[in-house]
Formats: structure tokens, sequence, C-alpha cells
């Protein structure tokens, strides 16, 4: 811990320039609840600001040499966490609406699917038949549905033919439907 307090930003970020742990430390202290709770009034999850403070520090120790003493480094940290956030953003709506078209390609009233008052329950259910696959079985679809990867990338990547993943979709698929059909969601057969 640094020995004593110091008055300016910039003799911080000099510190930090030089790649001295203790400035990194004493920027750690200063930056990192205010950026916490900035985190966590976009996010509203204690865990996501957690990973956006550590990231942007991350991120400000590998670009250390960039950094200019001259320039606020404050609103450079919370312009890498507004980055961060939005990051995090894009990506939670990619997903909800992969799993949307999930639902709504099994779906045979594709007119109504969203009119539906349980539609929040329903991708909890999807999420929750999905973790209950065979692991392999999950892997594949994940890889297929959720990531967007082409049967040869997952074939590749897991060491399987491409018979074999289109077999585990095949069949994660058909599991989706018997499941939702159980609850009374009607699907496509």
């Amino acid at each position: 811990m640094l020995q004593r307090k110091f008055n300016t930003e910039s003799e911080l970020i000099i510190g930090l320039i030089k790649g001295d742990h203790e400035y990194f430390r004493a920027i750690f202290d200063r930056y990192s609840k205010p950026l916490f709770v900035f985190s966590m009034g976009y996010l509203k999850s204690k865990e996501d600001a957690e990973n956006v403070v550590q990231e942007a520090f991350l991120k400000i120790w590998r670009n250390r040499e960039k950094l200019k003493p001259d320039t606020s480094f404050q609103s450079y940290l919370f312009t890498i966490a507004l980055n961060l956030i939005r990051k995090y953003f894009n990506k939670s709506a990619r997903l909800n609406k992969l799993k949307h078209d999930i639902l709504l390609d099994a779906s045979e009233n594709k007119l109504n699917f969203d009119d539906r008052n349980d539609y929040q329950l329903l991708l909890d259910n999807l999420e929750e038949l999905i973790g209950k696959m065979p692991e392999k079985r999950r892997a594949v679809f994940v890889k297929k549905k959720i990531e967007e990867k082409s049967l040869k990338e997952i074939s590749e990547e897991m060491s399987i033919s491409t018979k074999t993943v289109e077999y585990h979709i095949t069949e994660a698929m058909k599991y989706l439907k018997e499941e939702f059909c159980k609850i009374g969601v009607k699907m496509l057969t």
C-alpha cells in the first residue's frame, strides 16, 4: 500500500503507466466503488456489476502505456464501463432473440405466439429444458442454435461427424417439442 496520499490524478496515472502495482492499487481503491455503483445502476446485478469493474480495470492495466496523465482518467474509466455495459445488453438481447426464434420456429400458431401471457415462462422453460439435455446434445444444440455455429464448425470443435451433429440437433428439437406439448404448447412435429 502506498505510504502517502496523492493529490492529483495525473500523479497516479504516471505511476500506473510505469507499471507500478501500488499505483494501480491506489487507482483501484479510488475508483472501484463509484464504478461499481455506476454499473449497478444499469445492470441491477451485483455479479454483473462486479464483472464490469473487473473487466474495466483489466483493460486499464493492459493499456496503461497508452494513458494520458493530462486527460480525465475518471471519464476514460467510466466510458470503458459504459461500453462494457452496452456490450452486456447487446449480448443479452441477442441471446433472448435467439431463444425467441427457437420457440417461434417450433410453434404452430406463429401469429399469436408473441401475444401469449406466459411468454417469459416459455423462455424460462426453454432454458430449463436445454439444461436437462444430455451434456453432449446440449453442447451441440447451444453451439448451433444459440452461438449460431455451422455444422462443420461444431463437428471440428467437438471431434464428431456432421451427421452426429445433425442427429443431436434433431433429437434436441424433438425433445423440446415433446416437452412443450406436455405443458400445453402446440409445437410442429
